[in-house]
């Protein structure tokens, strides 16, 4: 019987939300062999593991403006973890990463590290946050100068890297190259490594995307430290941490003024400034439905199936939670 006053109109409505909401992982608690400790962050949920491996759970958390929304997204852990598991293999002959195995389509497993206070972003094109501030008169991005008379999304003669600080909370902050070093926050040599790297990975990954008819405008990249030698760590060349143009017509857009086709997380942040949210104390996400979150999930594996080359294979969503601390204790197990 359905309770009094409720409408099967409701009840439906209800069950189409549970649905949803029973599609996607947006919080873990997992107490795998050895666990030491678990750290929450905006769409990882990362558990030490007697202080030597990293378990690595993406979930289907999305955040923007370093504001975690309020719905998972479908299939995005999935997507996020291969994608960066396949950049992982693929760069591992230029500059040496964490990853040693991947147990769960949403776990990559892989060596501690003392991870750098700095990401490294690195941009090929005149584009988001970029854009913005340059269209504000801004000419010069983290210490980097920038010329008169650029438009949006225009290519830059060379890559520049326009590095931030790590946030605990809140909005990571531009820092320059100079500020890094002065400072203390990395030494001189290891931030030359990264940046020797940053660039290395930015080439591999802008070859691969041109091969599968994509331009890889910007991305950011983390790096740790273990046994005194520098370890690329984290995801790299995803949808969260990178931004993709479809490189046919690209040329032509670029000359009209139009916006780029684009796979990139840059659409939820532009779907959000559209509704008046940019993170700002007093300002509230917008409603997020269903039919929004399944768009966001498709344009997900649109870049997965791009960058790839592949289909994407959709798992099992009956109880991610469960097969996840299956496969992970399995793998965990075998190592003993």
């Amino acid at each position: 019987m359905k309770p009094e006053n409720v409408t099967t109109t409701e009840i439906n409505k209800f069950q189409l939300n549970y649905i949803a909401m029973a599609k996607t992982l947006t919080q873990t608690d997992f107490n795998f062999p050895g666990q030491d400790s678990v750290y929450h962050g905006k769409v990882r949920d990362v558990y030490d593991i007697n202080n030597d491996l990293m378990v690595m759970v993406a979930t289907d958390r999305i955040s923007a403006f370093d504001v975690i929304l309020p719905k998972g997204i479908p299939y995005k852990g999935q997507v996020l973890n291969q994608i960066a598991a396949k950049f992982l293999d693929a760069t591992a002959d230029i500059v040496p990463n964490w990853k040693l195995a991947t147990p769960d389509p949403m776990v990559t497993v892989g060596l501690k590290c003392e991870g750098f206070r700095v990401e490294m972003i690195i941009r090929g094109y005149l584009t988001g946050s970029a854009w913005r501030d340059y269209s504000a008169d801004m000419r010069e991005l983290c210490g980097v100068k920038l010329p008169d008379g650029m438009k949006e999304n225009e290519r830059f003669p060379e890559p520049i890297i326009t590095p931030t600080t790590k946030a605990e909370a809140g909005h990571d902050e531009n820092i320059s190259r100079e500020e890094i070093i002065a400072q203390g926050i990395v030494s001189k040599e290891d931030y030359e490594t990264m940046e020797r790297y940053t660039r290395a990975l930015f080439k591999r990954g802008t070859e691969i995307a041109a091969e599968k008819g994509l331009i890889l405008v910007d991305t950011k990249y983390e790096f740790g430290k273990r046994d005194g030698k520098v370890y690329l760590i984290d995801e790299i060349h995803t949808p969260d941490s990178s931004r993709y143009f479809y490189a046919d017509g690209y040329e032509e857009r670029f000359t009209k003024g139009e916006p780029q086709r684009q796979l990139s997380k840059e659409f939820v942040r532009q779907w959000l400034i559209e509704h008046d949210f940019m993170g700002k104390p007093g300002q509230q996400v917008p409603e997020m439905t269903d039919a929004y979150c399944e768009s966001v999930s498709e344009r997900y594996i649109e870049l997965y199936e791009h960058i790839t080359g592949e289909p994407f294979v959709k798992t099992d969503e009956t109880d991610l939670a469960e097969r996840i601390r299956k496969n992970v204790d399995k793998y965990l197990t075998s190592r003993k």
